[in-house]
């Protein structure tokens, strides 16, 4: 019994981590990229303005910091539940 309650923990903790990080990248995608693009257009950032960067580059980079973010942090929920390499 106290296996599958682990389990559950485990899991849940993945979910709110995934949860999370796809929360960070819709807003930085969706909502500084579409939505906040005429409040963030005064801006600039690489000759452009930032809603426009956000929408071509920095959305990208975002993502690549939270697959790195996400990784160490399910390298860190492994070791606390006993399921790392």
């Amino acid at each position: 019994m106290a296996d599958n309650s682990d389990n559950n923990a485990y899991w849940s903790a993945n979910k709110r981590i995934i949860g999370i990080s796809l929360v960070i990248w819709f807003i930085c995608s969706f909502g500084f990229g579409i939505l906040l693009r005429p409040m963030l257009s005064g801006i600039k950032i690489g000759g452009t303005d930032l809603g426009f960067w956000f929408a071509q580059q920095g959305s990208i980079l975002v993502f690549l910091v939270l697959i790195f973010a996400y990784a160490a942090r399910m390298n860190k929920l492994d070791k606390e539940h006993g399921v790392d390499e």
